[in-house]
């Protein structure tokens, strides 16, 4: 049914039920043809976001007959179920619907196999084997330095041999491996150093053991490693980012379509359905394929794909793509364009472009790498050559020498240089309810010049609310509400719902009838009555968003709608403003709507009717023209967008995919801290600019000491501890 004519929206892709999953047959359908006892199903869980969401989610869905078992993964805002073959998604989504969680099916099929991080989880264990060894090691160093001699010196060095080479071997994986591939494509990364670095601090420390020397450097290996391994955690830990935009965008395509064919329907894969086929999609389905209506009527929600938030009329002839709702009545479509020829397929394609295209962005610490690492080489071998002639071939000498330089210039501070700072900034900024996905994300963002904003769901709440309703006499509100509720299209839900919390009782509206693409009629009072479209009620439509009641009369009455903005909007602009930003308004709904919020909140470059592609064009544009964009967005047609700009941030409240496509994610309502996040990142910038400052100042220092002899292997490594302590400290000035 509609209640306004079509009206071009906004970009918000709010999925309010998962229709997808009602008409789309899920992996337990398949599994059930096969003759499966049990099958799994892949839930999102857009709205998850706590503790107690995870426990009422599932034992909500643990109450559903025939599901065996429901874990929820809070990270990835998703529930994973298994259960019999005859539990199908509606049932779930059905079910989380009932205690207030929207859902919809994700195909399992399209998702990696698994979701834990399991990169981190290697580099945390190998941290904790280092810093397990490394206290093992230094009290039978404290020993050896308090005063053991001969063999029970030879003796502690032994044991600190047998406690270090193994761990060195085992912790310096990540960086051998990076060596080593650095290396087999003549490149001279940052682990090159590294790795040379611990193999000659154990080598030499195994010699002298050997030797029954006074001096051995386990120690120093193996705190080298744990400094280093400290800052690779860091760094991993901030630059991990979410699945890829374009993963979730396929996941989100129907994975099979009810097909007529010979006269009955047939539930095939995607994969098996051609253009000509004709394809049945119930109420509340997602399209699975591109086509044209050919025969029903009904509405259909574009906010995927096209951002008109507001559905529009569907009736033999109209054009539909994939990713589309369709909400009040069953179609029938002959396919035009099916699986990687569709319009949502093409959507995934166009992020992974733009995603790949972000990926060459480089941080400060890579590019000063490139020059670093070449000139540790270099003074380590001079040192070597220098003091090898010097003392007339005294090896030993020179390769200490040698090996003091190369681990007093271990680039481990200029390594913790950025990981640090940003692992402080993204903790301060998290307290502001800013959730920073990418390590690059800050940087980049303290480079912007230029912010481009949605509209719906991101600079308003995406939720249609009455304005007139109290214009209306209480009777009319009554028979409106009942009426209302007899629709689940959202201006009808808004309506019912308002009045509902202004005390009004519905009507006894009887004979209450969906009539698909138009509105809901009843008899009251013996007379016709119906709310829906204005032509239907017998009326003229006003330029704006309404929904009119005609109860045979007089004229229909308009019940008028908006959008809320959300809150903070005006002082994130005005504070972006302050900073010097151009803002810019990208949506795709009507320019009267448009231009009435760009009025609200002062800015002057806005757009209206904006296609998905056509925002990511913009936004490329602006970035061609030599600008700096942050995106700001929260709909499925805004993920390109999202990936094509510099830098980009949605609400936790938008779609999977575009949270998935962004850097940063807003974790509450408020948006005024997206200029507290562009302040924030200038700082960030600064820290770590001050942090190759005091990297730099202490290798000027500390360099021209191993040079000239004046430093063992375990003084340098010291000092290299302590100019990465110096560095996570001045880190700490951003909290």
């Amino acid at each position: 049914m509609s209640f306004a004519p079509p009206l071009e929206d906004s970009d918000h892709a709010s999925l309010s039920a998962c229709p997808a999953c009602v008409a789309a047959p899920s992996a337990m359908d398949i599994a059930r043809q096969a003759g499966a006892g049990h099958a799994r199903l892949m839930l999102s869980l857009p709205a998850a976001h706590c503790a107690a969401c995870i426990t009422t989610v599932e034992h909500r869905l643990m109450a559903v007959p025939g599901v065996d078992s429901a874990r929820v993964n809070l990270t990835m805002k998703r529930v994973s179920v298994e259960a019999a073959p005859d539990v199908t998604a509606d049932h779930l989504i059905a079910a989380l619907k009932g205690v207030g969680y929207e859902a919809h099916e994700l195909d399992p099929g399209l998702l990696s196999a698994t979701e834990t991080d399991r990169q981190g989880r290697d580099l945390l264990m190998r941290l904790g084997v280092a810093f397990f060894s490394m206290m093992n090691v230094m009290l039978l160093s404290v020993a050896v330095w308090s005063g053991a001699d001969d063999a029970t010196r030879d003796l502690f060095h032994w044991i600190s041999a047998a406690i270090a080479l193994p761990t060195v071997v085992f912790v310096g994986q990540p960086f051998f491996k990076s060596a080593w591939a650095s290396l087999r494509v003549g490149r001279l990364g940052m682990d090159v150093p590294i790795s040379l670095a611990l193999i000659l601090a154990s080598s030499i420390s195994l010699f002298e053991t050997w030797m029954g020397g006074h001096h051995a450097y386990f120690d120093a290996a193996v705190m080298l490693s744990f400094f280093l391994l400290a800052g690779r955690y860091l760094d991993h830990r901030t630059r991990a980012v979410a699945r890829s935009a374009a993963e979730e965008l396929a996941a989100l395509e129907v994975p099979r379509a009810v097909v007529i064919r010979d006269g009955a329907e047939v539930i095939l894969s995607i994969t098996e359905v051609h253009v000509g086929d004709l394809v049945r999609v119930r109420p509340g389905g997602r399209m699975p394929v591109d086509g044209v209506v050919v025969d029903g009527q009904s509405e259909v929600d574009r906010s995927l794909l096209t951002g008109e938030s507001l559905p529009v009329f569907a009736g033999p002839g109209t054009l539909v793509s994939a990713g589309e709702v369709n909400l009040t009545g069953p179609l029938t479509l002959r396919v035009t364009a099916a699986g990687k020829d569709s319009s949502l397929h093409r959507m995934a394609d166009l992020v992974a472009v733009a995603e790949n295209a972000r990926t060459t962005y480089k941080t400060l610490a890579e590019r000063a790498a490139r020059f670093y690492s070449p000139l540790v080489h270099l003074l380590s071998f001079s040192a070597f050559g220098f003091w090898l002639w010097q003392t007339g071939g005294d090896v030993r000498f020179a390769i200490n020498i040698s090996a003091a330089v190369l681990i007093i210039t271990c680039p481990c501070a200029l390594g913790l240089a950025v990981p640090a700072v940003v692992t402080a900034a993204s903790g301060k900024l998290f307290r502001k309810g800013l959730l920073i996905k990418d390590g690059t994300a800050l940087e980049r963002l303290a480079e912007v010049d230029t912010v481009v904003f949605d509209k719906t769901g991101t600079l308003t709440m995406g939720a249609p609310q009455p304005t007139n309703l109290t214009d209306h006499p209480d009777l009319a509100i009554e028979v409106a509400a009942a009426l209302a509720g007899a629709s689940s299209h959202p201006l009808a839900l808004a309506l019912a719902e308002a009045a509902r919390a202004r005390g009004f009782r519905p009507a006894r509206v009887e004979g209450l009838r969906e009539v698909p693409g138009y509105g809901v009629e009843g008899v009251w009072r013996g007379m016709t009555v119906r709310l829906g479209r204005a032509e239907w009620c017998g009326g003229a439509a006003l330029p704006v968003t309404a929904t009119y009641l005609c109860t045979g009369d007089g004229s229909p009455r308009a019940f008028t709608f908006a959008d809320r903005v959300r809150p903070g909007a005006e002082a994130a602009i005005a504070g972006l403003k302050a900073q010097g930003k151009r803002i810019v308004l990208i949506s795709g709904d009507a320019a009267g709507a448009v231009a009435d919020l760009a009025g609200r909140l002062g800015i002057e470059d806005w757009t209206a009717g904006a296609l998905p592609a056509e925002k990511a064009a913009r936004v490329v544009a602006l970035s061609q023209a030599g600008h700096r964009v942050l995106m700001v967005g929260d709909g499925l047609n805004d993920t390109a967008a999202l990936a094509a700009a510099h830098v980009s941030i949605s609400p936790a409240s938008a779609l999977d995919a575009a949270r998935v496509a962004s850097d940063i994610v807003l974790l509450g309502q408020d948006m005024a801290p997206i200029a507290d996040a562009a302040r924030i990142a200038r700082q960030t910038s600064r820290r770590i600019i001050e942090n190759f400052v005091i990297s730099g100042g202490y290798n000027v220092i500390a360099v021209p000491l191993a040079l000239i002899g004046s430093a063992t292997p375990l003084a340098a490594a010291l000092a290299m501890s302590l100019s990465s302590i110096t560095v996570s400290l001045n880190a700490l000035r951003l909290k």
